[in-house]
């Protein structure tokens, strides 16, 4: 019988919709993993709605919190996954956690969202303090083991612009040394040769040679854009890549075509739904546009491949 692989969760959580550990929970028990989720915010739905209320965890709360696991001596993890953060403190105190847990698991794995901002029109801004940024950079970087910022969060933590895939692959050469072995860009604003219609991402993944030498691996995925604002698709991008790479360990390329690929049937079974449910001509709603995850179960568990990935 195969072991349990056990992941921590620290992300937001709303009541109603998917962000945050309700994006991550699901597809991670579908593809297997057994989750422990810590809810930094505790929202009745995510803020792109115009009313929510609820509550935000702070650092000492977090703190009493895995305190409590460590006291039962169930505080064994395989995996850390964090995504959005807005203090400093509590980001802080996430490293201290994965820095603790990593001392009794060796070879655990830190996969992070650095979620700090994103480009609208061409022009990036960040939508978290920015005393997160050095945070980021000094501290948790240097800890992860996956990172998957957008190209500004990229940009952001290597201190240099992206304007083509050479620079954007001279960034990831920078967040590798800076502590990852695995960086995806998940989103950038690159054209692409099929048109503006696409979305380039790209990923890049060192792997350790059995005599020791690191081999670096590199991707690119070019992913028809759907013309909607959804929420909670970058926390269910990191979940399932986390998966896919725990399954195919050093084939970034099938981690990340399963992965870009599952995110595609969900957000266009989502689209359609919530296009029908709003009528013809008229906008469809936050509410609406909540992803569609438990009906895209078979396709989180076996996605049809429908974006490839080129190897560089």
């Amino acid at each position: 019988m195969e072991p349990d692989c056990r992941v921590l969760s620290i992300q937001s959580h709303v009541v109603r919709g998917y962000v945050g550990n309700r994006s991550a929970t699901f597809p991670l028990q579908v593809l297997g993993f057994e989750i422990d989720t810590i809810n930094s915010v505790q929202f009745s739905n995510h803020t792109g709605y115009t009313h929510w209320k609820g509550q935000v965890l702070n650092s000492d709360e977090l703190h009493e919190l895995y305190e409590g696991l460590k006291l039962n001596n169930v505080n064994k993890y395989d995996y850390v996954l964090t995504g959005y953060t807005r203090d400093a403190s509590f980001l802080a105190m996430v490293v201290d956690i994965v820095q603790e847990l990593k001392q009794q698991n060796t070879s655990l794995v830190y996969v992070c969202d650095p979620v700090m901002g994103d480009k609208w029109n061409g022009e990036g801004a960040m939508y978290v303090p920015e005393d997160l940024l050095p945070v980021y950079k000094e501290k948790v970087v240097p800890v992860a083991d996956i990172i998957t910022p957008n190209q500004f969060e990229a940009e952001l933590l290597s201190g240099r612009k992206i304007h083509t895939q050479e620079e954007a692959l001279a960034v990831m050469d920078i967040l590798h040394a800076m502590g990852p072995d695995t960086v995806v860009i998940t989103s950038s604003d690159l054209p692409s040769p099929q048109g503006s219609d696409y979305l380039i991402a790209l990923g890049s993944q060192r792997i350790r040679r059995p005599d020791g030498s690191m081999v670096t691996e590199r991707i690119r995925m070019e992913m028809h854009k759907v013309d909607a604002a959804f929420v909670g698709t970058g926390d269910l991008f990191a979940a399932m890549l986390l998966a896919w790479t725990h399954k195919h360990p050093n084939n970034l390329k099938v981690a990340c075509e399963k992965t870009v690929s599952a995110m595609y049937h969900v957000l266009q079974r989502t689209i359609q739904y919530a296009k029908a449910k709003a009528g013809k001509g008229q906008k469809p709603s936050s509410a609406q546009l909540e992803l569609r995850m438990v009906q895209s179960k078979r396709d989180i568990e076996n996605p049809e491949i429908v974006v490839q990935a080129t190897v560089l």
